[in-house]
């Protein structure tokens, strides 16, 4: 007997309010228990493209179209191909990068859950099997309640104390407002940030990772002078010394430190990852599997770095829907170092799933084993925290 296709109906969105927003994505087929879930990184217009229909001021004869059109009636098992059909489409009134690749990310991480489920197997299954059972974790930590060293110890201590081998601090706090602008530091700024950076370290002790990050706002030369001046502290690495655009300065930086360099997160799919891996400009990169293009695209950067043998940290700022579909990924390849946790001051994030036990233990998450991501949500907790004037896809 013939088996008929599954065909997608329809694509729904759903805001929920944390410390970011959360951008939910809801597959829909005609077979009703077949749903996926995925999740698309926060910006402006992501909300838009995910929910626009051709008549909202798209031309047919012009052969522009809104997401639905390229999706709607297809197998939704064809993930790879659809994620390339939206981008085909989509490109050219939107471009290459921002909300379109963002919008992808999230569709075809719900296809992929769709696909998981359809045939009875775990996303990670379906990248090509698993490295590991459990997937480390580190808590992006922000920084102290001030500049005094002590606070930025005691956020430490408290975070060891719920289990995390790994953790990461801001120091891109400087006091003058030139820096927006200049991008310099001041030696007085340097020798503050080292401060605070070993008082955390003391705090934590050598048992634990710390990564540092500064948020792609200092000049070649400073960012080099702080990485000399934090090599004592023995980090993980340094994320984003200088703005992400130029591979050659983030290279120069590299090269002139013992402090390993971290970047990835403003880029999006191979293409903008090729030059910084080609180049070896940084030791570690760090794509964002909400952003840069979604499951099977993360995957392939990682194959690219691993040519290179740079490990991957992706950068992660999502509920437990886009963390848990980012396991999948970090479990399916061999170069994974860790994976971000940004909700640690939001203790209803775990809520948002059903599950039995926290999701996160002693900082690791299990790779879950139930067919596609392997989690569902807790609809009635997410209705609690949605954004003003949203519901529920």
């Amino acid at each position: 007997m013939k088996r008929c296709r599954m065909k997608i109906t329809d694509v729904k969105v759903a805001i929920v309010r944390g410390n970011f927003e959360w951008v939910l994505v809801k597959v829909l087929t005609d077979q009703d228990e077949l749903t996926g879930i995925g999740e698309a990184f926060t910006g402006p217009g992501v909300k838009e493209v995910i929910l626009a229909e051709a008549e909202h001021g798209v031309k047919e004869d012009r052969g522009i179209w809104g997401l639905k059109h390229f999706l709607i009636g297809e197998d939704p098992t064809n993930v790879e191909r659809l994620a390339r059909k939206v981008y085909t489409g989509l490109s050219g009134i939107i471009g290459t990068a921002g909300s379109i690749i963002q919008v992808i990310s999230g569709v075809e991480t719900a296809l992929w859950d769709i696909a998981g489920k359809a045939l009875g197997a775990p996303v990670y299954k379906l990248l090509g099997g698993k490295y590991r059972e459990k997937i480390r974790i580190y808590a992006d930590c922000h920084a102290g309640e001030s500049e005094d060293p002590e606070s930025w110890a005691q956020r430490a201590r408290e975070v060891k104390e719920k289990g995390f081998t790994a953790m990461k601090f801001d120091v891109d706090k400087p006091s003058h407002r030139e820096v927006s602008y200049n991008r310099c530091l001041k030696s007085s700024e340097i020798k503050t940030m080292a401060g605070q950076v070993e008082a955390v370290r003391q705090a934590i002790g050598d048992d634990v990772d710390l990564a540092i990050d500064c948020h792609w706002k200092y000049n070649i030369n400073d960012a080099i002078r702080l990485a000399n001046t934090l090599e004592p502290y023995n980090l993980l690495w340094l994320e984003d010394p200088v703005p992400p655009e130029n591979v050659d300065a983030m290279k120069k930086v590299t090269a002139s430190t013992n402090t390993p360099i971290c970047t990835g997160e403003n880029l999006y799919t191979r293409h903008g990852f090729r030059r910084l891996i080609e180049n070896q400009g940084v030791d570690i990169v760090s794509p964002d599997v909400s952003k840069a293009g979604g499951l099977s695209e993360s995957k392939k950067i990682a194959d690219m770095a691993d040519l290179y043998y740079m490990a991957v940290a992706p950068h992660n700022i999502t509920s437990p829907i886009g963390t848990v579909a980012a396991c999948h990924m970090c479990a399916s390849i061999p170069n994974f170092l860790a994976l971000e946790y940004h909700a640690i001051d939001i203790p209803w994030w775990g809520k948002l799933i059903k599950q039995e036990q926290s999701l996160i233990s002693e900082g690791y998450i299990e790779v879950p084993e139930k067919p596609g991501i392997g989690v569902e949500l807790d609809e009635e907790e997410v209705v609690k925290h949605l954004g003003e004037g949203e519901t529920l896809f």
